[in-house]
């Protein structure tokens, strides 16, 4: 392949200075005069007069420098397009998020991921934890994103970020008249849940089971905002996470004495699906802006 000769050759003609030729393509002034001279035999001709004070191209040479600089094109452009034939990400990525991944984190990775990747078609299933292990378990989903546990054997689970909870009430709640507000005063309260399957709930009922709290009744919705909607109209108290609770000022957060509420967030995927590059490069991104 005559390449590095062809593009010597061009920078020569266009210099017409061997010492500068060599200097900009970093090579020695032999090599130079070596690629010309191995092209000279080449073709057959002599390329260029070179005498102490200047370079001049013969009519043959002329010839050549036309060719020479199409065919240094036509090389970089086949590189490029071998290049993205193999790097070019497109194809389409299917991700499962449970409610509070899906309505509040996921949305500034979805961002980050597609101005990278903007040729990737993606489609988000938002449901429960529980729904979501179901996608994922029958291949309707490439990956998914949980803040609960599940107990499919048949899935991996790997946490990638952790999530603080807040017990929330409505702003004129007389428990935030109260000094050294503990757990255990709060018996008897009305908790307003998600539905069965929420890993919100689960960790709701975890903390009262956890620390001896009876509930007087739970009234069940289906979404966060429908929670918060319920706790500012004095219907009960309720635990969500911090991310659902940002920018929301008409919400009081409960200060409870020693009681922090945190949790994993965990990605779920099945070992029987061939990995692809799609969900590759969006856990490779999820992974480094969950680590901000």
């Amino acid at each position: 392949m005559y390449y590095e000769a062809l593009k010597t050759f061009v920078n020569v003609v266009e210099e017409r200075n061997f010492t500068k030729v060599a200097e900009k393509l970093r090579i020695s002034q032999p090599s130079v005069s070596l690629h010309i001279k191995n092209l000279e035999e080449e073709f057959q001709t002599t390329l260029l007069k070179r005498t102490p004070k200047m370079v001049t191209v013969t009519p043959t040479g002329e010839m050549l420098y036309e060719r020479a600089k199409q065919i240094l094109h036509l090389y970089k452009q086949a590189k490029q397009e071998i290049y993205e034939h193999h790097h070019f990400v497109q194809g389409k990525l299917t991700i499962g998020a449970s409610f509070t991944i899906g309505e509040y984190v996921l949305p500034k990775l979805l961002s980050e991921f597609h101005q990278l990747y903007p040729h990737v078609e993606i489609e988000v299933l938002i449901d429960n934890t529980a729904q979501i292990a179901e996608h994922v378990r029958l291949f309707q989903a490439d990956i998914g994103l949980i803040e609960g546990r599940i107990n499919h054997t048949e899935l991996q689970i790997s946490p990638f970020s952790e999530d603080e909870l807040s017990i929330i009430v409505e702003e004129n709640s007389l428990f935030l008249t109260q000094k050294n507000l503990s757990l255990s005063d709060l018996q008897n309260q009305t908790w307003i849940t998600r539905e069965k399957g929420s890993g919100t709930r689960e960790y709701l009922k975890h903390v009262l089971d956890s620390n001896g709290l009876k509930a007087r009744a739970f009234i069940t919705m289906s979404s966060n905002q429908a929670i918060k909607e319920a706790v500012l109209n004095g219907m009960g108290m309720s635990m969500l996470s911090t991310y659902a609770l940002k920018k929301e000022e008409r919400i009081a957060i409960l200060p409870v004495k020693e009681a922090v509420f945190k949790r994993k967030f965990s990605y779920i995927e099945s070992p029987v699906i061939e990995e692809n590059k799609n969900k590759a490069l969006f856990l490779t991104l999820l992974k480094k802006l969950m680590k901000k």
